[in-house]
């Protein structure tokens, strides 16, 4: 369950900075770290910490405590239909 959370939040990273026109070397930038930095935790070869992510949020210019909210809420949507639907989904 952890990590499906955590993938979908690395793709929400990596949305938010392509809607922003960013690229990686843009964030890394900002940050003050090399490019690989950002490109390792969006593939998931890195996990940030929550300093780490306050920081990318920042950049990012989105509200920290928004994505963790989404995350939250994703295991709703995830079993959906099992919690409404418990013998299938039709």
């Amino acid at each position: 369950m952890h990590a499906s959370r955590y993938g979908i939040l690395r793709a929400r990273l990596v949305e938010l900075r392509e809607a922003k026109g960013l690229t990686q070397t843009d964030i890394a930038l900002q940050l003050g770290k090399p490019q690989s930095y950002v490109s390792k935790y969006e593939r998931g070869e890195r996990r940030l910490d929550i300093v780490e992510l306050i920081a990318v949020a920042k950049v990012l210019g989105v509200d920290p405590a928004q994505l963790c909210a989404e995350l939250a809420c994703e295991p709703l949507f995830e079993n959906f239909d099992k919690i409404f639907h418990p013998g299938g989904s039709e």
